[in-house]
């Protein structure tokens, strides 16, 4: 039962979607700017380096009190409730239902949960999942590459670094959803065609 209130509560923080609400706030749509996605890269792109890093910021904070919160209703199943929670969290980013389920793709929400269970439970897993994700975009230019690489990294970090099964097989589903959510970055890497990272604004 904990599990269903640990997503419903951060399905609940997932749809707080900050790159709507700060689009809005600049008089821009961000769903029909840029990309169209709700997230960090697409603020950056169209509204500029700060609304990006609000949006950045925002969103990280939503995976790390989601986590939180789940751990502290369920002390008893702490790693495992903020996990859920924070499943709960991509899923609200990812499909905020008063957005016609159209949102951005979770990686900043995951990059609070990861946080969280790097001071928790596992740091190696933080450290070496991050470090990946950022070697992959300044090697690369690719931001969306950098996240799919990040994704992956935590589920086999998590098995490697002996966190419960259950814990492996809940960011290995994280992973897998990252992945499709990515899919349309995938094809474009795949033709040579996707956008390097920049600030440079473009309204």
């Amino acid at each position: 039962m904990f599990r269903l209130i640990c997503i419903a509560i951060g399905y609940a923080i997932g749809c707080i979607q900050t790159a709507f609400i700060i689009g809005k706030l600049c008089k821009t749509d961000l769903s029909k700017k840029g990309s169209g996605n709700l997230g960090t890269t697409n603020a950056l792109r169209v509204l500029g380096f700060k609304a990006g890093l609000a949006t950045f910021i925002c969103d990280i904070l939503k995976g790390v009190v989601s986590f939180l919160l789940a751990r502290w209703l369920f002390p008893d199943e702490a790693l495992l409730a903020g996990l859920y929670s924070c499943a709960g969290t991509i899923l609200g980013h990812d499909f905020p239902f008063y957005l016609r389920f159209k949102g951005g793709k979770g990686i900043a929400a995951t990059i609070g949960m990861v946080l969280c269970v790097g001071f928790t439970a596992s740091m190696p897993l933080m450290l070496i999942s991050f470090a990946i994700g950022i070697v992959a975009v300044a090697m690369s230019g690719y931001i969306s590459l950098g996240s799919m690489l990040f994704s992956v990294a935590i589920p086999i970090c998590a098995f490697l670094w002996k966190l419960p099964l259950e814990a492996s097989i809940l960011t290995a589903v994280m992973a897998a959803l990252a992945l499709w959510q990515h899919r349309a970055n995938i094809g474009r890497l795949r033709t040579g065609n996707e956008n390097k990272f920049t600030l440079r604004k473009n309204v």
